[in-house]
């Protein structure tokens, strides 16, 4: 009687518990799904957009004693200012614009939406695009909207951009530039358009900016309401989560007030002021990488039964005929190879996966598989 007793009290916690959550959380966060991510075990690893290469024995012995000798018993600099300096030089930033940095490009996003937010204020973005935007608008409770980019090419809609800027008058448009998941450049001058329509704040995010050949970087101050917003994650810094916005003094400071203090750790501000001294050999693995996306793209674009789309990033999305995307994606599991699945995202990305364009032998191992698929 007593273990029953037990099982009833259990149950009315659970129950109880239950009735809080429907009371106190919100509806729309309760309807969503955790932002997913795949234990990759033993697998060759071409699903997260990352620089599969490490660094120089050398190099990684001299960051060993950057690291040695940092004092992890005493706060961050709060604003970081070392690590800004180093941001500056590195990325070319112009000098009477602002920075503020954040525990990855996400941390910026939350903030940008925290401090435009309000529930008759929209978000409002291309799609497909990446999905945090659209996930952080609801986060913040703002209303999200997504504009269809133009089936086969990916490019923007501008007659539907143009309708949907005018009646939603969003509080901010986020432009990924190139795009994620599609790695396509958007035409610059319907951007400049865009920049121009934009009765709020517009982010251009080139998270992947080392691999494109263009940038807005240069144009900040032309246009009064454009930001750049960018992440060292892309050129092999991943781990350490450090994103960047690029911008006019009078949106950074407001900005600022949101950031949590101390939001970039001492171990992060470190080795990313090490790691962009050492710039060259970031640089030196990039070119590695766009020369190896050249050679993918072109094997891939060369098997029956796939569409492969050309990229400006690191990864290249391809689309599989005959609705076999699902199983070719869990064939290339099965071969210890995993990849993004955006099969069943529906809209234009239906049948589609994404390869992060990884080291020659892994790219080979790859395309060895989906050739004899």
């Amino acid at each position: 009687m007593f273990v029953l007793d037990e099982v009833i009290v259990y149950e009315k916690v659970i129950m109880t518990d239950n009735k809080l959550i429907n009371q106190w959380i919100r509806p729309e966060i309760r309807a969503l799904s955790a932002y997913h991510v795949p234990d990759p075990g033993n697998m060759i690893k071409l699903d997260a957009m990352e620089n599969p290469y490490t660094w120089p024995q050398a190099m990684i012995e001299e960051w060993q004693l950057v690291l040695r000798d940092t004092a992890l018993n005493r706060y961050p600099d709060p604003g970081s200012r070392l690590l800004q300096q180093e941001i500056r030089s590195a990325f070319n930033v112009p000098d009477n614009m602002d920075l503020l940095l954040g525990n990855g490009s996400d941390e910026i996003i939350q903030i940008i939406a925290m401090a435009v937010a309000s529930p008759d204020r929209v978000i409002l973005a291309p799609e497909p695009g990446f999905v945090m935007y659209k996930m952080i608008a609801q986060f913040v409770g703002m209303q999200y909207v997504g504009v269809p980019l133009t089936p086969g090419e990916f490019s923007l809609d501008m007659p539907a951009m143009t309708a949907a800027i005018e009646q939603h008058q969003p509080a901010v448009i986020f432009l990924a530039y190139p795009n994620n998941p599609t790695g396509n450049l958007f035409d610059r001058k319907q951007v400049e358009e865009i920049l121009r329509l934009a009765p709020g704040i517009v982010v251009i995010d080139e998270a992947y900016a080392a691999f494109a050949d263009d940038s807005f970087m240069p144009d900040l101050g032309k246009y009064p309401n454009c930001l750049v917003m960018r992440t060292v994650s892309k050129m092999g810094l991943a781990g350490l989560r450090l994103g960047y916005l690029a911008g006019a003094p009078g949106y950074l400071q407001e900005f600022d007030k949101i950031r949590l203090p101390y939001n970039i750790n001492v171990l992060t501000q470190v080795s990313a002021e090490f790691a962009l001294k050492n710039k060259a050999v970031l640089d030196e693995q990039t070119e590695l990488l766009c020369q190896e996306r050249g050679n993918l793209f072109n094997k891939l674009a060369g098997i029956s039964g796939l569409i492969a789309y050309p990229s400006q990033a690191n990864f290249i999305l391809f689309k599989v005929d005959d609705g076999r995307a699902n199983e070719l994606f869990e064939t290339l599991k099965a071969g210890g190879v995993l990849i993004k699945n955006l099969a069943n995202a529906g809209g234009l990305l239906q049948d589609c996966l994404r390869v992060t364009v990884g080291k020659p032998e892994e790219n080979e191992r790859f395309i060895e598989i989906v050739s004899d698929f």
